[in-house]
Order: structure tokens, then sequence, then C-alpha cells
């Protein structure tokens, strides 16, 4: 089974800084702001929401398909894919773009000073949804605003059940356009505050989302998930970890649990635990594409987090 994955390809290009932005920045100057910082270390990822669930997707044995725009720096990055097996047939390159980049700064108390360039990714509309692949699900995860507009109407004209999965976009679409993700979609995913921004904007409650669609999946962070299914509400606990390494990507890698499962028709109770997991395994590596899978080990940890045995295959 084939999996379509609407979103972003983007580099990442982390730098950490020894020191506290509060001893450079002077609150009572912040409107002549000019400051520099040295960054010893610095490390660039592969990233973007497409290419993290894809990468997630296929270390748990499926075949996920990317639908993106990237710019033509994208060479190294797109070795990469092709050293894991993810399809490219439809990532556009667009030569007169950057691929989107995200220019991160961590200083010693974790907060972030972010840049991001949207490139290519704004013009994710210029591609469209295959119809003819044979694929089984779909998700529309964040992207270029128009482009997420477009992929979720030809994802329902096309009859290709969907997950609309707004994250870091929510802000770009107004209470219309929310409501109208939420008619065409066959499942949401959002995460606790992404919940509360969709029923704010769209003047919806999370029964009412729940009601229009066949599942609402609600991550709560180290509280679990909540998947809200046929009139019930499935409680799924949060996988214990033994490291908070970084939780950038953990939302991708729990995304292409969920996919595993929506192509597998797995039932939510397992389905859920299995995102968890994957997402669990993430936090506890730096880079949202630098962690693995053992399939045996896999299912180890999943009887010992959960107190039950995975019967399902894993792996490639």
């Amino acid at each position: 089974m084939s999996a379509i994955i609407s979103g972003s390809i983007a580099f990442d290009t982390i730098m950490v800084f020894n020191d506290r932005f509060r001893n450079h920045i002077l609150p009572e100057q912040v409107h002549l702001l000019n400051v520099s910082f040295m960054v010893p270390h610095l490390r660039r990822e592969y990233g973007g929401c497409a290419g993290n669930i894809a990468y997630n997707l296929k270390m748990l044995g499926e075949e996920p398909i990317t639908l993106s725009t990237v710019g033509a720096d994208i060479g190294s990055y797109a070795d990469w894919m092709s050293t894991n097996g993810i399809d490219q047939r439809y990532v556009t390159t667009l030569n007169e773009h950057y691929t989107a980049q995200a220019y991160i700064t961590t200083d010693m108390d974790d907060n972030q000073i972010t840049a991001f360039h949207p490139g290519a990714m704004g013009e994710a509309h210029q591609v469209d949804v295959p119809a003819d692949t044979g694929a089984k699900v779909g998700v529309v995860a964040p992207n270029g605003p128009e482009g997420m507009v477009k992929h979720a109407r030809q994802f329902a004209e096309a009859g290709i059940p969907f997950i609309f999965d707004p994250g870091q976009a929510m802000p770009a679409f107004d209470g219309d356009q929310l409501r109208e993700f939420v008619e065409k979609a066959t499942w949401v995913a959002v995460n606790d505050y992404e919940s509360r921004m969709l029923t704010e904007k769209a003047d919806l409650t999370l029964e009412d989302v729940a009601k229009q669609v066949d599942t609402l999946i609600v991550t709560r962070g180290g509280e679990g998930s909540d998947i809200y299914t046929q009139g019930e509400r499935i409680h799924v606990p949060a996988a214990p970890i033994s490291q908070v390494a970084d939780p950038t990507g953990c939302g991708d890698a729990f995304r292409a649990g969920l996919l595993f499962g929506l192509t597998r028709g797995i039932d939510w109770e397992t389905t859920g635990r299995i995102a968890s997991l994957m997402g669990a395994i993430k936090v506890e590596q730096s880079g949202t594409q630098n962690h693995t899978i053992e399939p045996e080990s896999f299912k180890s940890r999943y009887q010992s987090a959960f107190g039950r045995s995975l019967e399902v295959p894993i792996g490639r």
C-alpha cells in the first residue's frame, strides 16, 4: 500500500549559542536591536513535514509518495531520499527558488530565534495530487497555504481519504477555510494547542469536528493522545522515553504511525500506540531523520510500553 504525503521539504540549519540571549539583548534598547551571536556548534538536517513523515513511514514498511516543491539546491536531500527508497516522482524542482530553509539558533535556556525562508514551498500549488497511484490514503501536512487548500480539494475529488494536519500552518487560514478542510478531510490530527486554535477560528467545538470526520486525533504531549471516533474517546498513553534529546519532528513521526495504521486497516487502539511509540523514538534522537527502528526491538518496546504484544509486521 502507499500513502501520498502533501507537505514541505526543508533544510534545517541548527546552531547553538553557548550563552543566554538575555545577556545580550537589552529590553530598553530593542528598538535599536543590532546583535550578533557566535555559534561554534552548527549542523544541517533534512526536515520539512513531508520529508519527515515519509522517512518515518518508510521505516515502518510502507511506500510513501511525497508531493512537494523544492529548489535548485535540493541535491543532497534528494540523494538522501533516494538512499532511503522514498518515491520522489511528484517532487517538483523549481530552479528559480531555494528549497524551504529554517535557521534556528538555540541558547543555553533553550530559547530559540528562528528565521524561516519558504522558498519553493510557497509554490506547492504548482503540483497536483496524482489520482492514479493506487494510494490508499493521503495527508495534507504544513506546506504553502495555497497548495494545502488545492491538495485537500484534489484528494476529495479523487476519492482518496486524507488526514488534515494543519500544524504550524494553522494561522494562515481563516475560519471558512478551516471549516472547508474539516468538511473534506476524513481524519483530522492536531496537538492540544492547535485543537484550541482550530475550534476558536472555525467556531466549532471538538465535538463538532469529531462528528464531521471519521476520526479526530488530539495529541497532548506527555499526557498521551485522545482519539475521538464513532462517538467514543480512546485515550492512548504516551510511550515512555529514556531521554528528551530533541522534540522537533515528533509530531511528524506520530503522523507516520497514524498513516501506517490506516494503510494496514489496524484498529485505533493499536494505531494510536504505534504512533505514540514512533514519537517517543524520535524524541530520543537529535534531528528529525537520524533515528532508526529495528522490527523486533520495536515490537519488544511496544510490549514493554503498553503491556500488550504487537502482531503487525513492522519494517522494510
